[in-house]
């Protein structure tokens, strides 16, 4: 009997190992949200579905180049001029910034993109190449004032010396 008892406390205690233990050590569950986090409710059906209306629409109408007023009402402004403005308020007669270049030419492709990358990559070396000239330049005005500092702290020092030794 003494055996069998000791068979089924093993027993219990591997079966209660593998339950419980080895699944926290296997798939480890998760910290609980601080108490400030405030939980969400749960979407309905209804607020799902014109949710994925609303960005499959906006997504469809990201392949367009310009967006415009027509398709986001409401992140647009009328001007008394009668001009529109996106979001950054730049009017849409001015050329897209780098980002929104690269955008467009990497939906047209490689053919397209290489161009625009070409570009971009020239003028970042050459705003790389003025800062570092710039700073160069600083550089060495601000070497050359503490040598002429230096140098006439060697000559005081040298002068000082030379009167001490003389009387």
């Amino acid at each position: 009997m003494d055996k069998i008892t000791k068979l089924r406390r093993v027993g219990r205690k591997v079966l209660d190992y593998v339950r419980y233990d080895l699944k926290e050590i296997a798939f480890p569950s998760s910290l609980p949200d601080p108490p400030h986090i405030k939980k969400r409710r749960k979407l309905t059906w209804l607020e799902c579905w014109l949710i994925l209306k609303e960005a499959s629409r906006l997504y469809a109408a990201s392949w367009v180049r310009d967006i415009g007023p027509d398709l986001r009402p409401n992140k647009y402004k009328r001007q008394n001029g009668g001009d529109d403005e996106g979001l950054n308020g730049r009017s849409s007669s001015k050329e897209p910034s780098a980002l929104e270049d690269i955008l467009v030419s990497a939906r047209g492709g490689m053919e397209t993109l290489r161009p625009a990358l070409q570009r971009l990559y020239m003028t970042r070396a050459s705003a790389y190449k003025d800062a570092l000239k710039s700073f160069i330049q600083g550089y060495q005005e601000g070497l050359k004032s503490v040598m002429e500092n230096e140098s006439k702290d060697t000559k005081l020092k040298m002068q000082d010396d030379a009167s001490r030794r003389d009387p």
